[in-house]
């Protein structure tokens, strides 16, 4: 009989240890399935907004009597525009760049102009400077030789040999041949026509010989330095 019980009571733990494994499985197979429950109706919940929101768009669109198409054309019509806008600007800032360069090539080029023929005008006023001042120095030499010659031509025959005479001789002569190199030079006067450029006439002589209006006699010697006359001829002139 005791055996008999024991047994009993064995299948008892058994049965009841089953029962409760079982019951486990449910519970977590349950839990399982809540969970799954509680994510399907989180994400049926972020679908709604979401289509909402969608359908909400597309009222407004409709109601605005618009369309995403006719947005995106619109859109593309304003960038056309603005480039548009932008090109002109720049083409308006080339033009003015462009006009601004021609002035400048202007200036330049009336500058450089402007300095060359003041260069020129410089170095004409500087050579016409150096003549006057050679022509000034010219001018008070002139006399000198003027002595030298007419002392020179007061000198007898006799005296024309001696060794002072020699020396002075030698001073005006190399006096002349300084100023030839500078280019002081005597103006021909006796026997050319009458020029009132070069000569001074300072009497009226009768000279069957010579033709009237020519120079008949000098009285004092004209010079010249390059182009310019540095002192008129003194001249006796033929009715």
């Amino acid at each position: 009989m005791a055996a008999g019980n024991n047994l009993d009571n064995e299948v008892k733990q058994k049965e009841s240890s089953d029962n409760a494994f079982s019951e486990g499985q449910d519970s977590d197979s349950a839990s399982i399935n809540a969970g799954d429950n509680a994510e399907n109706v989180l994400q049926e919940e972020e679908d709604i907004p979401a289509e909402e929101s969608a359908s909400a768009e597309e009222a407004s669109g409709n109601a605005d009597g618009s369309s995403p198409e006719n947005s995106s054309k619109e859109e593309a019509g304003t960038s056309g525009k603005k480039e548009k806008r932008f090109g002109r600007k720049k083409d308006k800032n080339i033009e003015k760049l462009e006009e601004k360069l021609a002035e400048l090539e202007d200036k330049r080029v009336r500058q450089l102009a402007e300095f060359e023929n003041f260069r020129k005008r410089s170095a004409k006023e500087k050579s016409q400077m150096f003549e006057t001042g050679a022509k000034t120095v010219v001018e008070k030499i002139l006399p000198v030789i003027d002595n030298f010659e007419r002392g020179l031509a007061g000198v007898l025959e006799d005296e024309k040999e001696t060794p002072f005479v020699q020396g002075v001789e030698l001073v005006y002569k190399q006096l002349v041949t300084a100023l030839d190199e500078l280019g002081v030079k005597p103006i021909d006067a006796v026997g050319k026509e009458f020029d009132p450029n070069l000569h001074n006439a300072v009497m009226a002589v009768d000279d069957d010989s010579l033709e009237s209006g020519t120079v008949a006699e000098e009285m004092l010697k004209g010079y010249m330095y390059n182009e310019s006359v540095v002192r008129h001829s003194m001249v006796k002139v033929v009715n």
